[in-house]
């Protein structure tokens, strides 16, 4: 069976975007294709007869550290991100989210980028995306533009970034400095793969003592149909000591607003709601114990129920 007529390697950004133009909307980017290609497979892919791989394309590949930024290609790998010291230890719930997406096979080819652009509220990577207040760039004809990661999303399976135009580049965030920490928990039901029941990023910033909340933000998938921001418990939080009972206060409160519907692959709504409050307080817990000591990513973020 013919699953394409046409194959391109692109080597560079613009390369991509003369090859996309080329084919006016019928032609389809692919990189890791853990989606893409089940999607072809499956005949659930309108456009699959011309593919464009860019996975050549080495500014997409790149990871670049500053003294205050992470620059990362959207073509990395979960495993890459996963492995790297440096986002380890000051995004540190990047690392973790995406050290538990799928298998080992699946995270070395998955890129983090392709969970953006295919739209996924319950992709680990991106909920850490959001929570880290990252950007991202997307090219097209008309030249490059930065986007807050969260805004690219419009419901399950749908972007603002049409792969059939759109070149989603890199992404930036700010890495963490001293009295600043992340986290990243996940409930999972083990099914072949690890299939998400819900995941949380916390990211806090504390005072000079390290005893009250300077930031905060929480991300959490899939609550509705896209990545979901905590905002009033990320509100309710700053100002307020950082201790075991301000944070129950927290994951109450997040217990009380945020409303996942039932799934039959994933979970009943009133389980994912307990899960909420738990995941909230774990992801804070952690998030806070890092930012106090310095400490960097460990194993089991996810638990398999």
């Amino acid at each position: 069976m013919k699953l394409w007529s046409r194959y391109h390697v692109a080597h560079a950004v613009d390369e991509v975007i003369n090859l996309l133009t080329q084919y006016a909307g019928h032609a389809q980017l692919i990189a890791g294709g853990t989606d893409l290609l089940l999607d072809i497979q499956q005949g659930n892919h309108p456009v699959a007869d011309t593919l464009i791989d860019i996975t050549k394309v080495p500014e997409l590949n790149a990871i670049e550290i500053t003294d205050t930024h992470l620059i990362l290609g959207a073509a990395v790998t979960h495993s890459a991100i996963e492995e790297h010291t440096a986002i380890r230890s000051r995004a540190t719930c990047l690392a973790e989210s995406c050290g538990v997406v799928g298998g080992p096979q699946g995270r070395n080819v998955a890129t983090i980028g392709g969970n953006v652009v295919h739209g996924l509220p319950a992709a680990d990577g991106t909920l850490s995306l959001v929570a880290l207040s990252a950007e991202a760039e997307v090219a097209s004809a008309d030249g490059r533009a930065w986007y807050p990661v969260g805004s690219l999303f419009l419901g399950p399976g749908k972007s603002i970034v049409d792969p059939t135009k759109h070149l989603l580049t890199r992404f930036k965030l700010a890495l963490s400095r001293p009295h600043e920490g992340s986290a990243f928990k996940r409930i999972m039901r083990p099914q072949g793969v690890a299939l998400p029941i819900l995941g949380c990023a916390a990211r806090v910033k504390l005072d000079e003592t390290n005893s009250k909340f300077a930031e905060v933000a929480l991300c959490l998938g899939p609550v509705g149909p896209t990545p979901t921001r905590a905002e009033s418990v990320e509100a309710a939080l700053v100002g307020l000591a950082a201790n075991d009972e301000t944070i129950q206060q927290a994951a109450l409160l997040a217990r009380e607003d945020l409303h996942p519907r039932t799934s039959k692959y994933r979970a009943t709504s009133e389980y994912r709601v307990e899960m909420i409050e738990l995941l909230v307080r774990e992801s804070l817990q952690l998030a806070i114990s890092r930012a106090r000591t310095g400490e960097t990513v460990s194993t089991g973020s996810g638990r398999g129920f």
